[in-house]
């Protein structure tokens, strides 16, 4: 067998041995979680922290939203859409939200964490090319087509 063949072997036997379902649910559950624990970080009980709030005004800092609405609509969209891609549910609009929030962290927050960043979106852009796959409430619902 040559070099070629045995390299063209095993690329077949490890896409048979990794799903591709399985790969879409890593994606989602990941970079859910780490949307999830960033949302966490923002409240207190069903309050948004003053912490926040002032974080959103003098650290974040971002060009055409006030910091108020910035602080209210990044807390709310990092909870919801965290939960609903986790879910797989609404799966490509969650990611595309996320992927929304990850492109305005990286530019306008912390560009040097690029190289996270790029993991992130990543993720999102597998999910949003390929949907959230069998393991999914989208699929359950049918609304993954």
């Amino acid at each position: 067998m040559t070099l070629r063949n045995r390299i063209l072997s095993l690329n077949a036997r490890a896409g048979r041995l990794i799903p591709a379902d399985l790969v879409q649910l890593a994606a989602r559950i990941f970079v859910g979680v780490t949307f999830w624990l960033s949302a966490r970080t923002k409240v207190e009980g069903f309050s948004i922290k003053p912490s926040t709030f002032y974080l959103f005004e003098h650290e974040y800092a971002l060009p055409l939203i006030p910091p108020d609405w910035a602080a209210v609509l990044a807390t709310l969209g990092e909870h919801a859409f965290s939960v609903l891609i986790i879910a797989g549910l609404c799966t490509r609009l969650s990611a595309a939200g996320l992927l929304t929030m990850t492109a305005v962290i990286q530019i306008f927050v912390y560009p040097e964490a690029w190289v996270l960043h790029g993991t992130w979106a990543a993720s999102l852009l597998a999910v949003l090319a390929y949907g959230p796959g069998r393991l999914s409430v989208d699929r359950l619902l049918r609304l993954d087509r």
